[in-house]
């Protein structure tokens, strides 16, 4: 379980494939704070650690990354010098600065535009059709591991939608927020919350 609140920003250092993908990735964090076994979300995708250690280029833990893994996320993101936004997992008594974040991708979209408003950014974001319905303004969506609040929706004829959020200078210091550019593709997660009260409706409509 995570916040959706970024931790480190760490690298893709090395890829190398195995069966699944084994990727070291570069990362501010101690190793011996790092259990063997632990979850780390990696730009929205919570993996396990396999292995860590220093060396002279620095810190770094390996995961594998399965097909299921590579085919659910954004196309490039496992790429060799690829930056990540990493969170570890979240513990019992830590504050929530976020909203519940799983580390599961629901869909892949793809930014649209990138405008400037006062010192923030506006960041516009097409959503597949599948988690179209799961987005609402003033609601909580998870972009590349980030949480981060809707500011408002438009559905789109195709069935898709696109929704905008609001990127203040911190947020774009302290992730790859800071690499946003129209067409660039996401990671997304739908809030927790949003899933629940799907399931229940289909429920009352079955009645």
């Amino acid at each position: 379980m995570f916040t959706g609140i970024i931790s480190d920003i760490g690298t893709i250092r090395a890829a190398e494939q195995r069966g699944d993908l084994r990727l070291v990735i570069g990362t501010a964090d101690d190793p011996a704070t790092i259990a063997i076994g632990a979850s780390i979300a990696c730009s929205g995708a919570c993996l396990t650690v396999v292995e860590t250690g220093t060396d002279a280029a620095g810190n770094w833990f390996a995961i594998d990354a399965s097909a299921e893994t590579q085919d659910c996320t954004a196309p490039g993101m496992w790429a060799v010098g690829r930056r990540l936004n990493l969170e570890r997992a979240l513990r019992v008594g830590d504050e929530l600065g976020g909203h519940i974040v799983t580390g599961h991708v629901d869909g892949i979209g793809h930014m649209v535009s990138v405008t400037t408003s006062g010192d923030s950014w506006v960041v516009t974001i097409a959503a597949p059709a599948a988690i179209a319905p799961y987005l609402a303004a003033k609601g909580s969506v998870t972009v590349d591991g980030v949480s981060l609040t809707v500011n408002s929706v438009a559905d789109q004829n195709d069935g898709s939608a696109h929704f905008t959020l609001n990127i203040i200078p911190h947020s774009r210091a302290v992730t790859t927020l800071q690499e946003a550019a129209a067409g660039r593709a996401v990671n997304l997660e739908i809030d927790i919350l949003a899933r629940y009260l799907e399931r229940m409706q289909a429920r009352i409509n079955l009645r």
